[in-house]
């Protein structure tokens, strides 16, 4: 039985629960999940209890690929992609080319942002997605059965990058270095994967599909009561390729054949996603692969994603199955769409658990 009382949940007796006004008063207090974690709550607040049928305990391991992209065998580099793109959807690469010292002060930027004074957070707090600059607490908020235990900052950094001044002070000079050396890393991947798709090295290149990128820095505070909410609830992402970059804390997982797997740090590694797009785009050769967070007592765990994917910005150039994968035996699965009017799709769904490519299938 539960009760509110000042969003906090206890065990009692029932009280009527009025969603719609505890979502607002947390959206409007523009502090996040740490801010309730500053305020030393105890309790998970209603708006963030998942029902238990959704949080399903992880039951098994794999081992996920780790490719060596400074290997001098490319061929056997662009088989493990092929491999690992085919039958999981995710893969990690280590001699990626960017240092380790990057990588640690990007991870330092995103905590200093999360964990400044929260009257220059609140500068950037917004609900508009197509904003260059914005940070808030779960995008879906109002739209979702349940919140989600994180806090997100986010920023388009290509083509069209935010004047300088327009970041953050806290992590702007990291937050666009990092970005150049993942956009640098997006044109070797794309290069790899062309030729594990049997197409010329540049093709995905020419399409356009390492051109943009969305840098997402999300902070999962600690959680008094991990079992009872998600760090991020069950979802795909809708970009192209995802490359993610997570501390030492953990938490990921994948699923796979039907079973939630871990996704552990490796020391110097980062994780590399296939997205709905290039699932699309590739007519069902490639995996987007279903991803969560869980949330944990330790925290905060910091992380950041970057999306190859122009997102909401404005797009008139149309993708659907690649012309040449295609044949009589393997006629195209979707119809084709922009990025913009998919991206928008996908948010209007929210982390609703859904694949949400079946709304471009044939």
């Amino acid at each position: 039985m539960i009760i509110i009382t000042n969003m906090t949940t206890t065990t009692s007796t029932i009280t009527l629960y009025d969603r719609v006004t505890e979502l607002k008063a947390f959206d409007q207090a523009k502090t996040g999940v740490q801010g309730l974690v500053d305020a030393g709550i105890r309790y998970v607040p209603r708006i963030f209890i998942n029902q238990p049928e959704t949080i399903q305990k992880a039951s098994t391991s794999i081992e996920l690929p780790v490719i060596d992209l400074g290997s001098t065998d490319r061929a056997s580099v662009v088989e493990k992609i092929r491999v690992a793109s085919e039958n999981i959807g995710l893969f990690q690469v280590v001699n990626h080319g960017i240092p380790l010292s990057v990588m640690h002060e990007t991870l330092q930027g995103i905590r200093r942002f999360h964990e400044q004074d929260v009257e220059n957070k609140k500068r950037f707090y917004s609900r508009d997605a197509s904003r260059t600059v914005v940070y808030n607490s779960n995008f879906d908020l109002y739209t979702s059965p349940a919140a989600n235990w994180r806090d997100t900052y986010f920023s388009f950094m290509a083509p069209s990058p935010p004047k300088v001044e327009e970041l953050p002070e806290v992590c702007r000079d990291i937050q666009i270095e990092y970005s150049n050396h993942v956009l640098k890393l997006g044109g070797l991947l794309f290069r790899l994967i062309s030729e594990d798709l049997g197409l010329k090295p540049n093709h995905l290149g020419d399409m356009e599909c390492d051109k943009a990128l969305t840098f997402v820095g999300h902070c999962y505070p600690a959680c008094p009561q991990p079992d009872l909410t998600m760090g991020a609830t069950k979802h795909t992402d809708d970009g192209f390729l995802t490359v993610l970059l997570q501390d030492d804390i953990g938490g990921l997982q994948i699923l796979h054949q039907n079973q939630w797997v871990d996704v552990p740090p490796t020391p110097g590694a980062l994780v590399i996603n296939i997205g709905d797009l290039l699932q699309m785009i590739s007519n069902d050769k490639m995996k987007s692969v279903e991803h969560r967070v869980v949330a944990n007592e330790k925290g905060p765990r910091v992380s950041v994603a970057c999306f190859f994917s122009s997102s909401l910005a404005a797009s008139m150039k149309v993708y659907g199955p690649i012309k040449e994968l295609l044949s009589d035996e393997n006629p195209p699965r979707y119809r084709e769409t922009t990025v913009h009017d998919y991206v928008q799709y996908s948010f209007s769904k929210g982390l609703d658990g859904a694949p949400h490519l079946l709304h471009l299938k044939l």
